[in-house]
């Protein structure tokens, strides 16, 4: 077992956002997390990268609880990879810089050192070309693969996405897709937030709906997308594909 979600509760305010969250995740396994805005999928990916403290509840990885606030995050992010909609690229940095600046500081390697492994993650997503590039000379795909790249430079055990390709013209989200699939084919723990069905429907191992701050309904896509067992599941993939 890599990672183990038990009860988690997390609120803004008066606002609960996690309503007693609990969820495995398999070496390997990809996780898409569906649900309407508001239901708890962002917040639920930044307190497994420990960007947000959890108020109840934890969080276990490889058998170590991690959840507990005084524990230094830096080695978990080293293990847990998270890649936002916004591709958050230093303007001023190339795409190489950008993807190696963690590794130099947190690793203290050279740039020499990290080269090939660098030129390797940017040859495998065809952006070998624009790795002397700036973000703004890059399409808001290319940017987007270069965020990934950034973060699997960091040797990351498990990959965590939220919502990556809603902020990509339609004509892009293709290309972002195809680098998560070859990440699963490479065996890589991945959870989703998304609203791309289609992908959840073909490509995930199992795919979570959340409603108000709960994990409501989880099964395999088929059985999820076919014949979802909760009638809030129901209504919402009925209107969700219904518009696309």
């Amino acid at each position: 077992m890599k990672l183990k979600l038990i009860n988690l509760h997390k609120a803004f305010g008066a606002n609960k956002i996690l309503n007693g969250i609990s969820l495995d995740v398999n070496q390997g396994e990809m996780i898409c997390l569906i649900g309407a805005s508001g239901s708890g999928k962002s917040t639920l990916l930044r307190c497994i990268n420990l960007l947000e403290p959890v108020d109840d509840g934890e969080i276990w990885l490889d058998g170590e609880e991690i959840g507990d606030p005084a524990l230094d995050p830096q080695p978990v992010r080293q293990k847990i990879g998270i890649v936002f909609q916004s591709f958050n690229l230093f303007p001023h940095m190339t795409a190489e810089e950008n993807v190696m600046l963690a590794p130099r500081r947190i690793f203290k390697k050279s740039r020499d050192a990290l080269r090939p492994q660098v030129e390797a993650l940017f040859d495998r997503f065809g952006l070998l070309d624009r790795m002397q590039h700036y973000p703004d000379q890059l399409s808001g795909g290319q940017q987007q693969r270069v965020a990934i790249v950034r973060a699997l430079a960091m040797n990351p055990e498990i990959m965590l996405f939220d919502e990556i390709t809603s902020a990509l013209d339609p004509e892009l989200v293709g290309e972002v897709l195809e680098v998560l699939k070859s990440l699963k084919d490479d065996g890589m723990t991945m959870i989703l937030a998304t609203h791309e069905m289609a992908f959840a429907r073909d490509v995930a191992d199992r795919v979570c709906f959340l409603d108000k701050g709960r994990i409501l309904e989880q099964g395999i896509p088929e059985q999820i997308f076919s014949n979802p067992k909760e009638e809030r599941t129901r209504d919402f993939l009925a209107r969700v594909l219904r518009e696309h």
